[in-house]
């Protein structure tokens, strides 16, 4: 090689070096590929460009290689939310990702039936195709979410992670049990239920009590009396204050609950 092509390059690689070091120094995150510096911030900027043209999956592969590249980044908790709010828009979506796929409508198909073919919910294809009933036609083709999701609630965190094989979908801040009264283990959800009555001792509470601790939604487990279902205290959101279920605020259990289908695992930790 050329003596002064060689020192040329061996020159440009201490610079970069040198400024990489300059750069950390006073605290500015970078990431250094193919001997080009770029920032955290730049990547961050690409995101949010990127996202405002509608290619969610580009912007969501950004957030996850700044969370990857800057793990000590004071903005690591905005950019996981922003994955996980791309995340929910992707799976309400009718946009085809590596987890889903396009199902065309066959003689005898139902909402329910294609739920229970693809171990999914009717309300979630529902959503993610924008259908305002049941009614399906034939030959049309629909989204349809094909991974298993599962839960794991943190007690110590008082949180709820929607995962779907080893990714993270979204965490939700949950209640849980006073004196750690909530079961460890792994369960099941058995039931579910829109607007659920209150079965309490020597009394029964309708859906639209405004004493019903219920709240818009139930999940129940394969533990009698136990489940995850909403509140009428947002209030007291993470915190240990139920008498052993998991609360969350209604708005996030509705979204749950379109999401995640009867038989999706339930894992307690404390």
């Amino acid at each position: 090689m050329n003596k002064k092509l060689l020192l040329g390059i061996i020159s440009v690689l201490v610079l970069a070096v040198f400024i990489f070091l300059i750069i950390r120094k006073i605290n500015i995150p970078v990431r250094i590929k193919g001997g080009k510096i770029t920032s955290a911030a730049a990547l961050s900027a690409k995101a949010l460009d990127i996202s405002k043209t509608g290619d969610l999956l580009g912007a969501k592969a950004i957030y996850q290689l700044l969370i990857s590249d800057f793990p000590n980044s004071n903005d690591i908790i905005n950019w996981q939310k922003n994955v996980e709010d791309i995340n929910i828009k992707l799976l309400f979506s009718s946009a085809i990702t590596p987890k889903s796929i396009l199902y065309e409508i066959k003689p005898g198909d139902t909402l329910a039936k294609i739920a229970k073919e693809f171990k999914t919910t009717p309300e979630l294809i529902a959503k993610s195709n924008g259908l305002k009933d049941d009614k399906i036609f034939l030959g049309k083709k629909i989204k349809v979410w094909t991974a298993p999701f599962s839960i794991l609630v943190d007690k110590s965190q008082n949180t709820l992670i929607l995962k779907t094989d080893e990714e993270i979908i979204k965490t939700y801040i949950v209640s849980t049990g006073l004196n750690n009264s909530t079961p460890v283990g792994t369960f099941k959800i058995i039931n579910k239920l829109p607007n659920p009555t209150w079965f309490k001792a020597g009394a029964v509470v309708s859906p639209d009590s405004p004493n019903n601790v219920l709240g818009s939604r139930w999940m129940g487990f394969d533990l009698p009396g136990y489940g995850i279902h909403g509140t009428i205290e947002p209030q007291n959101l993470g915190k240990q204050v139920t008498q052993g279920c998991v609360r969350m605020a209604n708005s996030d259990v509705e979204e749950l609950y379109t999401i995640v289908p009867v038989g999706t695992e339930v894992t307690i930790v404390d």
